[in-house]
């Protein structure tokens, strides 16, 4: 049987991939207005492209169809794997729990764009993307999070608390 949390965790894998729906729209609606960003692939596509170059250039999908399947399978397989941390340590109360939710996506935008996907050498550092650019991302991230936060912030039957039942509310 599962623990309380493990459950946690698979609930907050759930909500990352939920959250990941706001998140894209935001990114593609603010790719579409803002200058200068109409020009090139999102994100999430270039991260796709560069793990195919570091694993090896021959294994790339075949055809354009199925490079945008496999975009769309690891950003929100990558939203999911990120959500499923949170629930360890949200708050369970609003607004805290979304406030807490957006401080996550920044620290997830930070953590992947200036450290851990350029030490892998799949993407360039952000400190290259424009200002809109890291504009348009840090929004997304914003939006996941506080998506996350307003999914898991404690809803009966929604999740099921890893810390002790006596424990105070945060």
């Amino acid at each position: 049987m599962p623990t309380a949390m493990t459950n946690d965790v698979l609930v907050g894998a759930a909500a990352g991939v939920i959250a990941t729906v706001p998140m894209t729209i935001a990114m593609e609606e603010l790719h579409r207005i803002l200058p200068g960003e109409h020009d090139g692939p999102l994100p999430p596509r270039e991260v796709t492209e560069g793990v195919y170059d570091y694993l090896h250039d021959d294994l790339k999908p075949e055809t354009e169809e199925n490079m945008q399947r496999l975009t769309f399978l690891l950003h929100y397989a990558f939203g999911g794997a990120a959500g499923s941390l949170f629930p360890l340590v949200a708050p369970r109360k609003l607004p805290a729990a979304v406030g807490a939710g957006a401080l996550y996506g920044l620290m997830v935008w930070t953590g992947s764009y200036l450290g851990l996907l350029p030490a892998l050498g799949v993407r360039h550092h952000a400190r290259h993307d424009s200002a809109g650019r890291t504009g348009m991302m840090i929004a997304a991230h914003v939006v996941w999070g506080a998506t996350l936060g307003l999914l898991l912030r404690g809803r009966p039957g929604l999740r099921t608390a890893s810390r002790h039942p006596d424990a105070p509310e945060r």
